[in-house]
């Protein structure tokens, strides 16, 4: 199955919290169905709730189900707390941390600027989203693309930096300072119903 193309906000209606950053999924209406009386939903049970905060994670890093099995087997083959485990892995894709930096305004524009070749790490070009950086590496952009990172940080007023991550905004570079820990995250998730979910 392809990446998804559709309609962004479909997705956070669909889990029913918001998956991107953006004022157009954080605002009061934008969680809210269309029409007079709204979609109530019906009850989930136990399969239901582990199921979509399944997927409240994998559209919030945009990740197609066979990519999120591999990370689930990875995470729970190294030591530690596989929901932890989990969390950082995902958080150090390239992408996100394109994201978390402030270069982009949503994953999906992250994913973007990765693909088209415009993102160097450490010095070389890698046009793979899902690169899983190490701490000490450098991401820098090319010149062509800088510009419109600029335009996205100024746009992301009161974006907050995470601690695991070094931001220079004059020179726009990104440094992995740490490993992140599941407070230095900023979106909320129970990962122990998704390692449930796949048990």
């Amino acid at each position: 199955m392809a990446n998804y193309t559709g309609p962004k906000l479909k997705l956070s209606r669909r889990v029913g919290v918001p998956i991107a950053d953006s004022p157009k999924h954080t605002s009061k209406r934008a969680l809210i169905s269309n029409g007079m009386h709204g979609f109530r939903g019906r009850r989930l049970r136990d399969y239901g709730i582990r199921m979509n905060e399944k997927q409240k994670l994998r559209y919030h890093y945009n990740i197609l189900e066979r990519q999120f099995r591999r990370y689930i087997q990875q995470a729970s083959r190294s030591p530690g707390n596989t929901g932890e485990v989990l969390m950082s892995i995902l958080e150090r894709r390239l992408d996100n941390i394109v994201r978390r930096a402030g270069f982009a305004r949503t994953i999906w524009a992250a994913r973007q600027m990765v693909s088209h070749g415009h993102v160097l790490v450490n010095g070389r070009k890698t046009d793979r989203a899902s690169a899983i950086l190490k701490v000490g590496d450098a991401v820098t952009l090319k010149p062509k693309i800088q510009k419109l990172a600029k335009e996205a940080m100024e746009g992301l007023a009161g974006h907050e930096v995470p601690g695991w991550i070094e931001v220079n905004p004059s020179e726009l570079t990104v440094r992995v300072a740490a490993m992140p820990t599941t407070d230095q995250i900023p979106f909320d998730c129970n990962t122990n119903l998704i390692v449930e979910f796949y048990r």
